[in-house]
């Protein structure tokens, strides 16, 4: 059971991931033309696009792919319910799904992070991937530059970011309880 416990929550939580990041992409308004926002696009295109002529945009927001998120995340736990690995309602199913995309953009947002903050160590120049990183987490990290003073070079504002999306993580961690850590 725990191999496919697994497995289920490794495809379905990489899925909604790259559902999850074509919503911030579009968010951001980063370059679509970017070989990392195509390959995004084209993962998502399948299942977003039937959506869209359902469910449509909403002042600069594809709802199309946050409904496709909820979807996924809900589909995930409901196939853990049927292989008797979590117990819930269907009702309960929902406010999980809800919080399980909540729990996931936080995460990536973490992920995007660390990956800029690596890459600006290592890269020598301006690479596709660095400046989409960039047009992602920029709408994060300008507001906390403004804050925080000049330091001679030395970014902090990544560092900043980090103990805000932490904090934030336990506060939804004290306000869910154990429900927030398993799923």
């Amino acid at each position: 059971m725990n191999t496919a416990y697994f497995l289920i929550n490794t495809i379905f939580d990489l899925y909604l991931m790259v559902v999850l990041l074509r919503v911030w992409l579009q968010w951001a308004r980063a370059d679509f033309y970017n070989p990392m926002s195509q390959m995004v696009v084209k993962l998502t295109n399948p299942l977003v696009v039937p959506l869209r002529r359902i469910i449509p945009g909403l002042g600069g927001l594809d709802l199309a792919s946050v409904v496709l998120a909820l979807l996924i995340a809900f589909a995930k736990l409901a196939l853990l319910k049927t292989l008797n690995v979590m117990v819930a309602d269907w009702l309960t199913l929902s406010l999980f799904a809800l919080l399980t995309v909540l729990k996931k953009a936080g995460s990536m947002i973490f992920w995007i992070l660390l990956i800029r903050a690596i890459l600006s160590w290592v890269s020598q120049g301006r690479n596709p991937i660095e400046y989409v990183m960039h047009q992602l987490t920029e709408p994060f990290l300008a507001p906390i530059r403004r804050i925080l003073p000049a330091l001679g070079g030395l970014d902090l504002s990544v560092l900043v970011a980090f103990i805000g999306l932490q904090a934030i993580n336990y506060l939804l961690g004290d306000l869910f309880g154990q429900l927030w850590w398993m799923i």
